[in-house]
Parts: structure tokens; C-alpha cells; sequence
């Protein structure tokens, strides 16, 4: 059994708004991407897996446990970001990391610091004033400082700048290596691409489509953009047997769809023309999914 089972999961909330039918299996060791759009349903998801929501229908379970009958045994284990951040009274940062030490049972406060650092993160300010990226950097410690096995977090860096994204994903990165588990819903494509093994699409309450990140950076399918030196070369160029997507005539500059088999054959004809560049359009996972919206 995977380590995180979700079958036909159902929350309809009438008007075509929920979950419908939801089926995911999430490996143990496994960085699993849960990427839509605001409303698609992940939120849902995540909150069905936190034993929030009971389901209407089907079930989801982690490590063998019913997330709805046995949410609280389930909680000792995983660390949680939630998409909407609500705090407790507290009144600084480190008083509530310290109070959600103590409820964990952490000991050992090193990790947390450390944690503290990389994210910039200022636990002395009051938390009720804390700027919407302060009070996330807050959250991911406190999701992450006993160091679980389990993470589940929903849109984890929402309101962090460029910098603090790059230091996160190294942040789930590390936490990969050591073998953690891991559940994210984000419509950042660039980061799910970053970390997650395999990427699930959501849309309207429905999953799409689910792939592994590796097979997506190498499709078969390759985009090339280039560019001759002449008018001639490149009108005789576009009568050639190939797929073209785009041509731009006052840049003499054409983009085309080949699959790996014929490189080849593109490398033999080029060899014919007067060539400025030719540029490879890396395939991304955010155009992959382009074609389902």
C-alpha cells in the first residue's frame, strides 16, 4: 500500500464546486506536486487528508490509517502548512514556535533556529503585525521543526520573495534527501517542477492528469528557434518537410516540433543552409499543462 492513498475522494458542495472522484497514491519517499488554479480543489484535498472534512464518498488514508477516524494519531507525525495562516494568541513568533515545541514534544530547538535563519525570519516581532511573508516563513518553521516524516503543505510560499523561494526549494530539497515524504499543492509551476518527483493537475475538482517531472524534461518532442542569415535560405527552409509552430519572415526566423528520432535528419539539411542560431526552447511542465486549459 503507498504511504498516502486517496480513492474516489467526493466533496461536492453543489453548483460543480468540490472534489469529485479523486484518486492519488503518494509513495513514501516520494515528493508528490498538487498544481491548479485558486479554487480547483486542492485546498479541499489537503484539508480532507488533515482529517478537517469528512468525505461524502471514498476515503483517504496515511500510512494505513483512516485520515477522518484517526486524524489525531495521524497528526503526530506530519508537519502541515496550511493555505490560509491563522495564529494563535502569541504574542511574538518565537513565543508561539516555542508553544507548538512544546506541543510536539520538541526538545531540541537547532533546527528550528536554523531554519530561522535561512528564512530571514525575525521571531521577535509581534505575530499579529507580521508582514504576510513573515507570518509564512513562521508557518514553514513550525510546519518543519520536528523534523516529521510526513510534510503536507498547501501553497507553501505564498507571500515569500524570489530569494526566500530559491531558499525553500533548497529547504525541500534537503529534506528529500533524508527521505521525507511530501505532499504539495501550488500553482507555481517552476517550483513543483524544482522538487516534486511527480505532479498531479486538478481542475475544476477533477484530476486531469498525473506525471512524473523526469518524463516531462525529457519529451521526445523538442522545439528549435532559429534564425538564417538570409531571406532565401529561410523561405526555402519553410517548404521543408517539418512541423512548424511559428515563422517570423521579417526576422528571417523560424520555430519547429521535432521528435528525437529526427535530429538527425534536421542536423543534414541545416548543414545546407547559412545559419545565425539555432536554439532549443526547453520543454517546461507549465507548457505541458498549458494544453489542458
Amino acid at each position: 500500500m503507498s504511504l498516502i492513498q486517496i480513492k474516489n475522494l467526493t466533496k461536492d458542495y453543489g453548483d460543480k464546486r468540490g472534489i469529485f472522484d479523486i484518486n492519488l497514491s503518494i509513495e513514501k519517499g516520494e515528493i508528490f506536486g498538487f498544481v491548479g488554479t485558486n479554487g480547483s480543489g486542492k485546498t479541499t484535498t489537503i484539508r480532507h487528508l488533515m482529517g478537517f472534512l469528512k468525505p461524502q464518498k471514498g476515503s483517504a488514508t496515511i500510512d494505513g490509517l483512516d485520515c477522518w477516524e484517526n486524524s489525531a494519531e495521524i497528526k503526530k507525525y506530519i508537519g502541515y502548512l496550511p493555505g490560509e495562516i491563522n495564529f494563535p494568541d502569541a504574542h511574538t513568533g518565537m513565543d508561539f514556535l516555542k508553544n507548538q515545541a512544546e506541543l510536539l514534544g520538541v526538545k531540541d530547538m537547532s533546527y528550528a533556529e536554523n531554519l530561522i535563519k535561512r528564512l530571514q525570519l525575525d521571531p521577535s516581532a509581534n505575530l499579529k503585525r507580521m508582514s504576510k511573508g513573515m507570518k509564512q516563513k513562521t508557518a514553514i518553521v513550525a510546519a518543519f521543526m520536528a523534523n516529521p516524516e510526513i510534510l503536507i503543505l498547501d501553497e507553501p510560499t505564498t507571500g515569500l520573495d524570489p530569494l526566500m523561494r530559491a531558499e525553500f526549494i533548497d529547504i525541500i530539497n534537503e529534506e528529500k534527501e533524508k527521505g521525507k515524504t511530501i505532499f504539495m499543492s501550488s500553482h507555481m509551476f517552476d517550483e513543483v517542477e524544482k522538487t516534486c518527483d511527480k505532479v498531479a493537475l486538478i481542475k475544476n475538482g477533477r484530476i486531469i492528469d498525473i506525471k512524473s517531472t523526469k518524463e516531462i524534461k525529457h519529451n521526445e518532442d523538442k522545439v528549435y528557434k532559429i534564425e538564417f542569415k538570409n531571406k532565401e535560405d529561410y523561405q526555402k527552409f519553410i517548404s521543408d518537410k517539418f512541423e512548424l509552430i511559428k515563422n517570423d519572415k521579417n526576422q528571417n526566423q523560424v520555430t519547429i516540433s521535432i521528435n528525437d528520432k529526427d535530429i538527425n535528419k534536421l542536423t543534414k539539411v541545416l548543414k545546407q543552409y547559412d545559419i545565425k542560431f539555432i536554439n532549443e526552447i526547453k520543454f517546461t511542465l507549465e507548457k505541458y499543462f498549458e494544453k489542458f486549459y
